[in-house]
């Protein structure tokens, strides 16, 4: 195979093999190195690792290159307890043991805001998990063929390739069971695969949602189609082999391409949504729902965030981003009113039933994207004393940011997935007279590279 030619300025060209020491860990959880001054990132390598490594890719500034010796090992290094580890995507740092990932997450969060904000706020020990495993509440699993065999389990790093998975060490068991129960029945009734490539056959995806709370499980088909012939029988046989099984839904998504969810859906058996609860509410999840997958450790955030919004029962809140209300109604008893603004319709509908279920009349909710509904109420009146903000990883919309600030409330509370985008939101909140205070990151995805963030800010007194 003919050599890429080395990139102008790079020491290293592809299919090199290079001899590493692995300082840090990037943003994605990759072990970085460098070669002759040169930034290499290295899947699967620990901070304090000495490797020997591939060059796979070459870019500008920074090069991509596959462990294939450990020279070293760093004294944080541990057997990863999956079989799959090496080749599922589903996972990055279980090669690292529990406390180093932590001390590692903190580290990155504090790298961010003082990188990429400038600014001097400390990011506080974070909290970890009691239990890092088994703490996911939700599988979502594409589905194939292998070997004549009905196949679940999540794509390969970087690959849109199955691997193959009976159990998964970080969902909860009764995850694993419907999985390996569907698996069973769409061979038995012998139901048509998905193919990709060729925008064919009916199952795409399955969905399993487990509440910690009654242990019930609400089991979704992802449908390339309306129609499912084999309904009675695959219900019956669900029904036989899932003890605690809530409902079944059939989720419609015609569209080509990587998105998994549709937006139409049918009811096939049961109640389409499962309850759990976090403190003293309950909540109803449904299979669009978006709901923290790590119980355990949401309960800690909401109390973080609640702690930072320092509520006395008299101020109005902005939950922005809310989803299906479940900051919303953590926070209501302490406020007087709380406004929430979410983009999905369906998740607004989950918000008021979930106001409704445990009794809350101080909460209303207002469905479209929080960039439009905000400004909009701000200009018919309203106004918050508190806003808390729980953006998707790109952050939150400057539109939105710019009505926050000419709101004036007395304290943000941020509530963050990714460190970057935070960053660069308290950056220009920084600008605008928002002093953060101090950052609480939360280990709500043990094992992998994500962490959330919760982020005090108030207002500036001129």
């Amino acid at each position: 195979m003919k050599r890429q030619a080395m990139k102008s300025g790079s020491p290293v060209s592809r299919n090199d093999i290079i001899k590493l020491q692995i300082e840090d860990l990037n943003h994605e959880g990759e072990g970085v190195g460098r070669y002759k001054g040169f930034t290499v990132f290295a899947p699967g390598a620990a901070p304090g690792d000495e490797i020997i490594a591939r060059v796979i890719s070459v870019q500008k500034n920074y090069a991509r290159a596959l462990l294939q010796d450990i020279v070293i090992p760093s004294p944080f290094r541990v057997t990863p307890s999956c079989p799959h580890y090496t080749e599922c995507g589903g996972c990055q740092l279980q090669h690292i043991s529990y406390p180093e990932q932590l001390r590692l997450k903190q580290k990155m969060v504090q790298d961010a805001v003082t990188r990429i904000a400038g600014l001097d706020v400390p990011a506080l020990p974070i909290i970890g998990a009691d239990n890092p495993w088994q703490y996911r509440n939700k599988a979502q699993l594409p589905v194939g063929w292998e070997g004549g065999k009905v196949i679940t389990g999540f794509y390969a790093r970087r690959t849109h390739r199955i691997v193959n998975l009976q159990s998964c060490r970080i969902q909860h068991p009764a995850n694993d069971l419907a999985a390996a129960t569907v698996r069973r029945i769409i061979q038995e009734l012998n139901i048509p695969i998905y193919n990709e490539s060729r925008h064919t056959g009916l199952i795409r995806h399955i969905l399993a949602r487990t509440s910690f709370t009654t242990g019930e499980i609400l089991l979704v088909l992802i449908t390339n189609g309306h129609t499912f012939p084999w309904r009675r029988e695959f219900v019956k046989l669900a029904r036989n082999n899932l003890p605690n099984l809530a409902g079944i839904v059939q989720n419609i998504n015609t569209r080509r391409g990587n998105v998994i969810l549709g937006t139409e859906e049918k009811t096939l058996w049961g109640k389409p949504f499962i309850i759990e609860r976090i403190g003293s509410l309950s909540f109803r999840v449904s299979s669009r729902s978006f709901f923290q997958v790590n119980p355990g450790q949401t309960e800690k955030l909401y109390a973080k965030a609640k702690e930072y919004a320092a509520l006395t029962g008299k101020e109005t809140v902005f939950d922005l981003y809310c989803g299906t209300g479940t900051i919303s109604l953590f926070l209501a008893d302490r406020a007087a009113k709380v406004v929430g603004v979410e983009i999905t319709a369906a998740a607004v509908e989950d918000a008021r039933a979930n106001a409704a279920l445990n009794a809350i009349t101080n909460a209303e909710f207002h469905a479209g994207p929080a960039e439009k509904i905000v400004p909009a109420l701000f200009r018919q009146g309203y106004h918050a004393d508190v806003v808390v903000v729980d953006p998707p990883r790109k952050g939150c919309d400057q539109t939105l940011l710019q009505t926050i600030t000419a709101m004036q409330p007395a304290r943000l509370v941020y509530i963050s997935c990714n460190p970057a985008t935070l960053a660069r939101d308290l950056a220009f909140l920084y600008a605008n007279g928002f002093q953060p205070r101090e950052i609480q990151p939360v280990d709500m995805f043990p094992h992998t590279y994500h962490v959330e963030c919760v982020t005090l800010m108030s207002k500036v007194e001129k």
